[in-house]
């Protein structure tokens, strides 16, 4: 339940030992905001998750601390570390981020006439999917795409920036889930694929009605209909 914390989670993933690093404790809270585990409001404390990982509290404070830098979590007055919401103003904020990386990264790619081979086969990979795949390895495969599409572009603090942003795009998308499912997906995409390849302001177009379209107006969509609002307003 919302509001609830980490500790009440009976779904939550075993511990993995007393050799936990905040790395491995980071990378496990981590899967579990993308399995939708652990939902907004949650709260996480120090004791509880030195208890389930068995190690001290230090290395649980430093992996916390790792994810609230990737804004995965948020520290919270009298509340501590919780899980954020997601808020029509944190969608426009991430989207907004990510048109900025994504459309510059792929300027570069474009200005050294990158072929976009890693874009397809990355969207090879999003047709393997089906309807039943978990939705998960969907938002996986789907960040694969976007991510090669910024790689094309060469620029090393540019992927760095956008990693961290598709890691927190991606646990909002855990938390609401839009109408695209993998088929869906990965046709929308192909056709992004081609319109790179046609190069200059084509690409650019494409890439900027798919961040805007697929991306910004369906997760609002989305959050609209998770809080039972006429989708029509946003």
């Amino acid at each position: 339940m919302p509001g609830a914390s980490a500790e009440s989670s009976s779904t939550l993933r075993e511990g993995v030992g007393a050799s936990s690093t905040p790395d491995s404790i980071a990378r496990a809270l981590r899967d579990d905001l993308l399995e939708g585990i652990l939902e907004p409001g949650a709260r996480l404390t120090e004791e509880a998750l030195s208890a389930r990982f068995r190690c001290g509290r230090h290395s649980v404070r430093a992996g916390l601390q790792t994810l609230v830098s990737e804004g995965l979590l948020e520290h919270q007055r009298n509340r501590g570390i919780v899980v954020p919401a997601v808020t029509a103003e944190r969608i426009d904020d991430m989207c907004s981020y990510r048109s900025v990386l994504e459309l510059g990264a792929l300027r570069l790619a474009l200005t050294q006439g990158a072929d976009f081979s890693a874009v397809s086969e990355a969207v090879g990979r999003l047709e393997s999917l089906t309807a039943e795949t978990p939705w998960r390895h969907v938002v996986e495969a789907h960040s694969a795409v976007h991510t090669k599409i910024v790689e094309a572009g060469g620029n090393a603090r540019v992927v760095a920036a956008h990693r961290a942003c598709q890691n927190e795009l991606n646990c909002m998308l855990a938390t609401i889930r839009s109408d695209f499912s993998a088929p869906r997906l990965a046709m929308v995409h192909r056709h992004l694929v081609d319109q790179l390849r046609v190069g200059g302001e084509v690409a650019l177009r494409a890439l900027e009605d798919d961040l805007e379209l697929g991306g910004r107006a369906a997760m609002h969509l989305a959050l609209r209909r998770q809080r039972g609002a006429p989708a029509h307003i946003r």
